[in-house]
């Protein structure tokens, strides 16, 4: 005696592709939208540690991140707003900011971006 089964068929619905493409749909715009700040966090992180390496007084400091911040386009911080000082006889510069992405209505993702020279 031979048993015929019959196979079920494997996949995704209609409505469950629906579902999972607006879903990664979403994912891929909140990501377009944190990418940049990122690409803008590692600008400041290295604008950071040439004001370290390069400046000797705060003002100097100051000066060469502003310069950094000018070519690199960095407008979430500006050199006033850094905490400059020293441990040892090596300089360290630290910053911290906050970026505001806007999702839908009243719904914001917030992102804290905290860091300092090595």
């Amino acid at each position: 005696m031979v048993l015929h089964r019959k196979s079920k068929q494997r996949g995704i619905s209609f409505v469950g592709l629906i579902f999972f493409g607006t879903l990664i749909a979403l994912v891929g715009v909140v990501a377009a939208q944190v990418v940049p700040t990122v690409i803008e966090f590692m600008s400041v992180q290295k604008a950071a540690q040439k004001a370290a390496n390069e400046g000797q007084t705060p003002v100097e400091i100051r000066m060469v991140f502003d310069k950094a911040s000018a070519i690199e386009d960095i407008k979430s911080i500006s050199s006033k707003e850094l905490d400059i000082s020293k441990q040892g006889d090596k300089v360290v510069v630290g910053y911290s900011y906050k970026r505001e992405i806007h999702l839908v209505g009243p719904a914001y993702l917030t992102l804290k971006y905290e860091g300092r020279s090595k």
